[in-house]
């Protein structure tokens, strides 16, 4: 596992997006991290909103790229491959159901100007769990 340090002080790669460390979040005894971003929801409305992102991960699936410079995601020992190449999406247009870096992915909206990244198998813990709520 990586050390704290260099988790808050590194970006996370997702998305071909980066996100910053937020904090840190309990989920039963493993420990889980918070990373985030703000974007606006579409260039092509009038008046777009601030978006705020956040991807909840376990830090346990935290991998340092080769070169050092981004975190990297992987439910194993190594990082997972990174998805198709290609631009980042604006947020309307992702799909809610998707992988990335070889995990399975789902966006939770819970307000229009939050949306939450939680791993597939850990969504419906997740979204019942206190701290994850007050994200919302």
């Amino acid at each position: 596992m990586l050390e704290t340090g260099v988790v808050q002080s590194t970006l996370l790669e997702f998305r071909h997006k980066s996100f910053s460390f937020e904090g840190n979040l309990a989920v039963g005894s493993e420990p889980w991290v918070v990373f985030a971003r703000s974007e606006t929801e579409s260039e092509s409305k009038f008046r777009p909103r601030v978006i705020r992102l956040r991807v909840l991960t376990p830090q346990a699936w935290l991998h340092l790229d080769p070169a050092g410079e981004l975190l990297l995601l992987g439910s194993g020992p190594e990082p997972g491959r990174a998805g198709p190449g290609g631009p980042a999406l604006e947020v309307a247009a992702e799909p809610d159901e998707f992988e990335e870096q070889g995990i399975a992915w789902v966006r939770w909206r819970p307000r229009v100007e939050r949306l939450l990244y939680l791993p597939a198998e850990h969504a419906s813990e997740l979204r019942a769990l206190g701290g994850v709520q007050e994200l919302a």
